[in-house]
């Protein structure tokens, strides 16, 4: 199997994407959505321990 392109990708991957602010994610809501999700199980936890004990 002769690939007749050195430069493309053998497994048709698409190119990489530019490293900037433009196509970075997110990650101050990411870190937001995690810090409440941990809030809401530490909550959880409190709570089932309050009501069964």
């Amino acid at each position: 199997m002769a690939n007749s392109d050195p430069g493309k990708s053998p497994m048709n991957h698409p190119d990489e994407q530019p490293s900037g602010t433009d196509g970075s994610p997110r990650f101050g809501r990411l870190l937001i959505v995690l810090i409440l999700a941990v809030l809401m199980i530490v909550a959880i936890t409190f709570g089932s321990e309050a009501y069964f004990s």
